[in-house]
C-alpha cells in the first residue's frame, strides 16, 4: 500500500504541473507501476528498460525489493515435508514467482546449540543435509545474484561476496586494487571437487586444477589464487 501511495502522489503531481524538467519516461513508468500495484502484483517482477529503470531509481518500493517466502514449521513437518496450508502457499509462490522455503525456527536453535560433530548426525536424522538457515542463504544470494568465492592463506580462509557474471580480474579487485590492476592468471579449483577428492594433490591428479584468464566467469565456490605482478 506504501508503494501505490508514493506512486499516485508522484503522479498526481506530475499531471498537475507544468510540463518542463521532468523526465518524460518517469509518468509512464509510474502509470505502469500503479497497474501492477493495483492488481496485486509486485515492481519487482517486470522487466524494467534501462530507461525505465533510472526513472524509477530514487523512489525505493519495497515490492521491487527480492523477496523468500518462508514458512516456520514444527520439526515433524521439517522431516515429512507437509504441513497444513502447504498446497495454498505453494501456489500463492508460484503465481507470485517466488521461492518458498520451509524452515523451523525450533529447530535451528537446537541445531546451533549443537557441538560440530553432532550437528550432521541431527540433519541426518531429520532426512536433510543442511540447515535452515543454510538453505536461505543460499536462497537469499541467488534472488540478489550474488556468490561467493574463497581465498586461502597461510592464517586464513576468507569469503568474498560478488555478482554473478563477475569477471575474474574483476574479482580480484575485491581482495585488494593491486592485484585487480597487476592481475595475470587466477589458479582456479572448485570447492566441490576439493570437497569430494579430499586434498589439493588429489585435485591435481585428477587434471581439476585451472588456470583461468581476466576474462574468466567466476563460479560460484570457487577457490583462487589470483597469480599477479605491479
Amino acid at each position: 500500500f506504501s508503494d501505490l501511495e508514493i506512486v499516485e502522489k508522484r503522479i498526481e503531481r506530475l499531471e498537475g504541473g507544468k510540463k518542463g524538467k521532468e523526465n518524460p519516461i518517469e509518468l509512464p513508468a509510474l502509470k505502469k507501476c500503479q497497474e501492477i500495484l493495483e492488481s496485486e502484483g509486485r515492481i519487482g517482477s517486470i522487466d524494467w528498460t534501462l530507461d525505465e529503470q533510472a526513472a524509477l531509481r530514487d523512489y525505493g518500493f519495497l515490492t521491487e525489493k527480492p523477496v523468500i517466502l518462508v514458512a516456520n514449521v514444527g520439526e515433524e513437518s521439517l522431516s515429512t515435508d507437509d504441513y497444513p496450508g502447504k498446497a495454498e502457499l505453494a501456489e500463492y509462490a508460484r503465481t507470485k514467482d517466488i521461492p518458498l522455503l520451509t524452515v523451523s525456527a525450533r529447530t535451528e536453535q537446537e541445531i546451533s546449540e549443537l557441538p560440530d560433530e553432532e550437528r550432521d548426525a541431527f540433519l541426518n536424522d531429520l532426512g536433510v543435509t543442511e540447515s535452515g538457515i543454510e538453505r536461505l542463504a543460499r536462497a537469499a544470494y541467488a534472488q540478489l545474484g550474488l556468490i561467493s568465492f574463497f581465498t586461502v592463506g597461510e592464517d586464513e580462509v576468507r569469503a568474498w561476496t560478488i555478482h554473478q557474471g563477475t569477471e575474474a580480474k574483476r574479482a580480484a579487485g575485491k581482495v585488494h586494487s593491486d592485484i585487480e590492476r597487476g592481475f595475470i592468471r587466477a589458479e582456479i579449483v572448485s570447492y566441490e571437487d576439493l570437497r569430494r577428492l579430499g586434498s589439493m594433490a588429489k585435485v591435481r591428479e585428477q587434471g581439476l586444477f585451472r588456470l583461468e584468464g581476466k576474462d574468466y566467469l567466476m563460479k560460484d565456490g570457487d577457490i583462487v589464487n589470483f597469480r599477479f605482478n605491479v
